[in-house]
């Protein structure tokens, strides 16, 4: 005898269920991967590179852990990209203060692989079996600090700007 239709909606259900516990966890633990392992990358102490929320304020004061992460209060889990902040301090060279700097990265299981996003950059797929593969996403995150200096810089100091009138 086939299933009922009632039947079939709760197997399609239970299935969407595994499934978004499954991304999440798997999410999760490439999150902290990445969180753990930018530091060694970007040549800083460990203790530079935090996790924080993806939006909103910050308090620096705080550990975030779960709340960092963009499942944290809901009370159903849905299949959706897990996001973060990924936190990068660095002190100033002329006092004692620092600079925090944020960037978002997002992370969802597609058939065999991650595909991880850096802010806007393009997509970055990444093996389930992720240990010591997470270069590419380490580079992005990299760029993507960087270049929120560099690219004003360049700007300002751009020589075809210095003569004559323009229009844009």
């Amino acid at each position: 005898m086939a299933a009922s239709k009632f039947e079939e909606l709760k197997t399609a259900i239970r299935d969407y269920g595994k499934a978004a516990f499954q991304n999440l966890l798997k999410c999760r633990a490439l999150g902290d991967a990445i969180i753990s392992g930018f530091h060694e990358f970007e040549g800083c102490p460990a203790e530079n590179v935090v996790a924080v929320p993806a939006d909103g304020p910050l308090d620096l004061h705080l550990d975030y852990g779960d709340e960092a992460f963009s499942y944290a209060g809901r009370e159903v889990i849905i299949l959706e990209p897990v996001r973060f902040g990924l936190c990068l301090i660095v002190g100033n060279i002329e006092d004692s203060g620092a600079l925090w700097l944020r960037t978002v990265v997002s992370a969802e299981i597609v058939g065999d692989n991650f595909d991880v996003f850096v802010a806007s950059q393009p997509v970055i797929r990444v093996p389930l079996e992720f240990e010591g593969k997470l270069d590419p996403v380490f580079e992005a995150i990299h760029r993507e600090f960087l270049e929120t200096f560099t690219l004003e810089v360049n700007e300002f100091l751009d020589t075809r700007f210095k003569t004559g009138i323009g229009f844009m």
